[in-house]
């Protein structure tokens, strides 16, 4: 999963974002086991930037929008909000949070808010949006069997 590190292109398409202070607070917090969120969401970035670059789309938009999809900043394992569960509220929030800190298209506010369908139930608008979206699942599923994975007792 740290391909990314390697890929110049998907670092420079990304450098201001990760430069930025509310980015690089993302990896005080926890997202799945022991990944934090900038863990995750730069997992989510570099597989949707591969994906949608592979299928012609705009991987620029994808891998920023996922980049800052789970820009909420709190730990939702402890974390109750006021108003909705996490699931539900953290799209907005992260949405908020991005377009306070940056300038984003219309595509990548898109990928921010529709990253939890089909929780959000309106269908993500742009085909990158369904990726970033399908990519978010796929990579929560493989950290959280890697985590389960290093807790496993070894035999014997």
């Amino acid at each position: 999963m740290n391909k990314h590190r390697s890929d110049e292109t998907f670092h420079a398409l990304i450098k201001d974002l990760t430069a930025h202070e509310t980015v690089s607070a993302m990896d005080g917090f926890i997202q799945h086991g022991s990944i934090t969120c900038l863990e995750h969401c730069l997992h989510v970035a570099y597989t949707s930037y591969r994906l949608c670059r592979f299928l012609g789309l705009d991987y620029t938009a994808a891998a920023r929008g996922a980049l800052l999809h789970d820009l909420f900043l709190y730990d939702w394992h402890t974390t109750k909000l006021p108003k909705g569960l996490h699931a539900f509220r953290h799209p907005h929030i992260a949405l908020a949070n991005a377009t306070r800190c940056f300038s984003l298209s219309q595509k990548e506010q898109d990928i921010i808010k529709k990253h939890m369908w089909p929780l959000t139930v309106r269908f993500p608008r742009y085909q990158e949006s369904l990726v970033v979206s399908l990519v978010d699942k796929y990579c929560a599923v493989i950290e959280t069997v890697q985590n389960l994975k290093r807790k496993k007792p070894e035999p014997g």
